[in-house]
C-alpha cells in the first residue's frame, strides 16, 4: 500500500526584522526572529507540468512573510505566527500552514519559540 502525503515547501530559517516584546523598550528596536513556513500545497508536484503558476514562488513567499513581520510592531510571537498562518492560508494553492518561529531573548537559552499549524481540511 503507497502511503500519500501532501507535498509541502519548506521555507527554513528565514530572517524575519521585526519590532516585537512585551516592554514598550523592547519594541522601540528592530530584531530578528528566526521562522520555518512549511505550506503543504492543494497539488501534488507531480501534476505541475513544470509551471511555476502551479505552485508558490519561493522568493515571494518570503518577501510576503518579512513584508508582514515588518508591517507593525506586536507584543507577542503567538501573534505574528497566527497572522503568518492565516495569510497563507488565504492562499488557494494552500492546504495547510505550519509557522515556527525563534527568538533569541532568554539569557542561557539558544531561543524560545512557538508553533502553530492550521489547515483548511476537515479532520
Amino acid at each position: 500500500m503507497i502511503m500519500i502525503h501532501p507535498d509541502e515547501i519548506q521555507i527554513v530559517g528565514l530572517d524575519l526584522p521585526v519590532r516585537i516584546g512585551v516592554p514598550t523598550e523592547e519594541r522601540e528596536h528592530w530584531q530578528v526572529l528566526s521562522a520555518d513556513i512549511t505550506l503543504e500545497l492543494a497539488r501534488g508536484f507531480d501534476t505541475m507540468t513544470d509551471e511555476l503558476s502551479c505552485t508558490l514562488d519561493y522568493s515571494v513567499a518570503a518577501n510576503q512573510a518579512r513584508d508582514l513581520a515588518a508591517g507593525r510592531p506586536r507584543l507577542l510571537l503567538e501573534t505574528l505566527a497566527a497572522e503568518l498562518v492565516g495569510f497563507f492560508l488565504e492562499d488557494d494553492r494552500v492546504d495547510c500552514v505550519e509557522v515556527t518561529l525563534r527568538k533569541r531573548i532568554l539569557p542561557g537559552t539558544n531561543h524560545v519559540a512557538v508553533r502553530m499549524r492550521r489547515s483548511k481540511r476537515v479532520a
